[in-house]
């Protein structure tokens, strides 16, 4: 007799559910290894990216099957507002799903029905092929899929900053998530996540969730960045991403072996200048 099983709750579920912030780490590596990792870190949720990262169908299918059983919910962000990307992301069984650059309502409705089976939506029909359904080992799943999909869109331009509250309005958005660096390029400030303005626009957008009774998020490296727009009404907030993690943290260890090795060579020099009679050590 074949197994019947439930889905996983979705973030919608982990944010309406738990009190308090959801702390997230970034997964761009395209690494199962590195995801895995990072799953037992002790995060609240990950975010694995397929838009500014090396990832495809594939590898992000192997993540998200790394990952699973960790006690940590997988969010995968789409490169784009695609109703083909966001259908065959939904069958491999990613629940949640981030998607950039929704600038509208309009935008933020497409997303909406690309999510949903018809007549609610778009979304092409192929439970018994799709690990979303685990082959139809989940029961009633095509009557059940929107109670086990979330979405997140991002607003991360001057349009969708001005145009949050409608997209708030969207029956079907779960959750805003604030992205600062493209919002920063977007209002003329490349690379000036921390600009006084940037951080106006983000708490413009955090205060619109708040009124909307909607969950948002932020991307914020920087710890004080990140303490103040958890203040300041944030529900769940990345702080982190694993190649970064990695560079600096490697970065960090081999300048204090450098500093240690460096001495000791300054040292051992004035110690054969000593002995060869003051002669330098090249000599």
């Amino acid at each position: 007799m074949s197994f019947r099983l439930e889905p996983e709750r979705t973030f919608r579920d982990a944010l309406a559910q738990e009190p308090g912030a959801k702390i997230g780490l970034w997964v761009c590596s395209g690494s199962p290894l590195v995801a895995e990792i990072m799953a037992g870190s002790g995060a609240d949720w990950l975010l694995i990216d397929t838009e500014h990262s090396p990832n495809s169908l594939e590898s992000v299918l192997a993540q998200l099957q790394a990952v699973h059983g960790y006690p940590v919910v997988p969010v995968v962000r789409l490169p784009w507002n695609d109703v083909v990307l966001i259908k065959q992301y939904l069958d491999l069984g990613a629940q949640n799903l981030l998607v950039p650059m929704v600038n509208d309502a309009e935008q933020a409705r497409a997303a909406v029905a690309a999510v949903r089976y018809p007549p609610h939506g778009v979304r092409g029909v192929g439970s018994a092929l799709a690990r979303a359904a685990r082959w139809n080992r989940i029961p009633d799943y095509l009557a059940r899929a929107n109670q086990t999909i979330s979405l997140t869109v991002q607003i991360e331009t001057t349009e969708a900053v001005a145009n949050v509250e409608e997209i708030l309005a969207v029956d079907g958005v779960d959750a805003i998530f604030v992205g600062p660096s493209d919002l920063a390029a977007s209002m003329g400030h490349l690379g000036e996540q921390e600009h006084p303005e940037v951080i106006s626009a983000v708490e413009r957008c955090l205060a619109a969730a708040g009124t909307a009774g909607k969950p948002a998020g932020v991307n914020a490296f920087v710890e004080a960045t990140a303490r103040h727009y958890l203040d300041a009404g944030a529900r769940f907030v990345l702080v982190g991403a694993d190649v970064a993690i990695l560079a600096r943290s490697s970065e960090q260890l081999a300048e204090r072996f450098a500093t240690v090795t460096a001495r000791r060579t300054a040292d051992d020099g004035g110690r054969r200048t000593a002995d060869d009679g003051g002669r330098p050590a090249s000599y």
